[in-house]
């Protein structure tokens, strides 16, 4: 089959147009992962300790309500799984998307965008919420803009079968 697929959050429209450049280049379908109550900016202020994005990061087991869970995850063998870093980790409806699929026998290769932060902890935090059998690919944290000819050339460098 060998189908693939670029999952994404983005919640202000950077990893986004990152993951939209991603899926063209690979020739993948696209699932963007969308909270059941969007959020805004003031939701993002990651400056203010009360802001929804800071409180449900203050809380490991939080899990946003996803807005649906129609991906259709057994159609494909490799998911780019992209969003932004918060707090050197992955938001937490990252993982309310991991745990709303049966990933088994999957490879998912994840990248990031971020302003400053790498992966951190993200892996280790993301993997509890699929099974043992997934493969996990540790990809790439993304900075600003980048051109198509820099994700050809990352996607060359994987490990891909």
């Amino acid at each position: 089959m060998n189908k693939k697929l670029v999952a994404f959050f983005s919640a202000s429209g950077t990893t986004r147009k990152l993951a939209k450049n991603l899926a063209e280049i690979l020739g993948a379908d696209t699932y963007e992962i969308k909270p059941e109550v969007p959020y805004s900016g003031k939701d993002l202020n990651w400056n203010d300790s009360q802001s929804r994005s800071s409180v449900e990061m203050a809380d490991k087991n939080s899990r946003p309500a996803p807005a649906d869970t129609d991906a259709k995850i057994s159609d494909y063998d490799t998911i780019f799984l992209g969003f932004p870093i918060w707090w050197y980790v992955a938001p937490h409806i990252v993982n309310t998307f991991l745990e709303s699929y049966d990933f088994a026998g999957k490879t998912i290769v994840i990248f990031a965008t971020s302003g400053g932060s790498g992966f951190g902890e993200t892996l280790n935090q993301l993997k509890p919420s699929c099974a043992d059998s997934v493969r996990w690919i540790e990809g790439k944290v993304f900075r600003g803009r980048v051109d198509k000819n820099i994700l050809s050339d990352w996607i060359k460098s994987l490990p891909l079968k």
